[in-house]
């Protein structure tokens, strides 16, 4: 079954070439069933290719997803056009009396600061305790994850004398777990970030489950079943290219910044990176879609109730 995008948007050419199932909202109103309902608050810069990131992921499922795009209320992109952001995405404000199946809050490029100092942090914490009561099952990536982990439980995160950077092995802890259905004893995740979290701090909270974890970048996704939640601090919905368009970018910047490990072949910047990852990352999302299909209710006003 296909995710609902509108026509226009640019995420439903991009996966109609690469063979995911898409539909638009005419042909969405023949079919006799209820989509999953789910939300993409996205803060990264580069909208469009964060939307297509996470259409991709979710839209490979044989459910019909309706992927809602929000952001920040009053915090305007300096990345993304003006009229994509005005004909896509919602403020946040104005989903207050909604309800969601699911929500992805994406990661943002702001891990230096204290979450604090964010200039949307107040409105993100109203988002992140407006999960409790109006969307079934919430995904916090990278940053977003972080927020969230410390949000309801206040696991710190921590700055890293260097950047983890490159393609790391993680290891399955829960192979039993719904979320790791389908999961090799090991999995190579694509990581950027300049904090972590650690996994000691994370187990003096026992609500809180390490699924999956490097002993060279740390715990990577938590299960907080209390909050319906899931923490993924790592970046399994990066493109092929992701990591190569960063390190391009800080070359180009005259930014220090070392070669992504393990992520060319042999190291070497001037090969094709290969993509290691893609098949895991489907299993992630497709059993995250899978568990929200299995326990949402069906009348979308009974999330949250009891």
């Amino acid at each position: 079954m296909p995710i609902k995008l509108p026509s226009n948007l640019p995420a439903f050419d991009v996966l109609t070439r690469e063979g995911v199932m898409v539909m638009d909202e005419d042909m969405a109103a023949r079919q006799d069933i209820r989509p999953l309902r789910i939300a993409l608050l996205n803060l990264m810069p580069k909208k469009i290719q964060t939307e297509n990131q996470f259409a991709r992921l979710i839209g490979a499922t044989p459910l019909q997803i309706e992927l809602s795009l929000l952001r920040m209320t009053d915090h305007q992109t300096r990345n993304t056009a003006a009229e994509h952001m005005e004909s896509f995405y919602r403020p946040v404000s104005e989903a207050w009396d909604e309800k969601f199946d699911g929500l992805i809050i994406t990661g943002a490029p702001i891990e230096h600061m204290p979450f604090e100092e964010v200039t949307y942090w107040d409105e993100l914490k109203r988002v992140m305790d407006w999960t409790q009561s109006n969307v079934f099952s919430t995904f916090g990536v990278c940053w977003g994850g972080m927020a969230m982990i410390n949000h309801f439980h206040g696991v710190k995160k921590h700055l890293l004398e260097h950047k983890a950077f490159g393609c790391f092995r993680h290891k399955n802890l829960v192979p039993s777990s719904p979320y790791l259905r389908g999961f090799s004893d090991e999995c190579v995740m694509p990581v950027s970030r300049w904090t972590e979290m650690r996994q000691d701090e994370v187990d003096q909270h026992p609500d809180l489950v390490t699924l999956l974890a490097s002993d060279e970048v740390g715990p990577c996704l938590i299960e907080d079943a209390r909050h319906r939640a899931l923490y993924v601090f790592n970046h399994f919905e990066y493109d092929s290219d992701t990591l190569k368009q960063e390190y391009d970018r800080d070359v180009a910047a005259g930014t220090p910044i070392n070669v992504p490990c393990n992520y060319y072949p042999d190291d070497d910047p001037t090969r094709k990176p290969t993509n290691r990852w893609r098949s895991h990352a489907h299993l992630l999302y497709g059993n995250w879609i899978n568990e929200i299909y299995q326990g949402t209710p069906f009348d979308l006003e009974e999330i949250g109730k009891g």
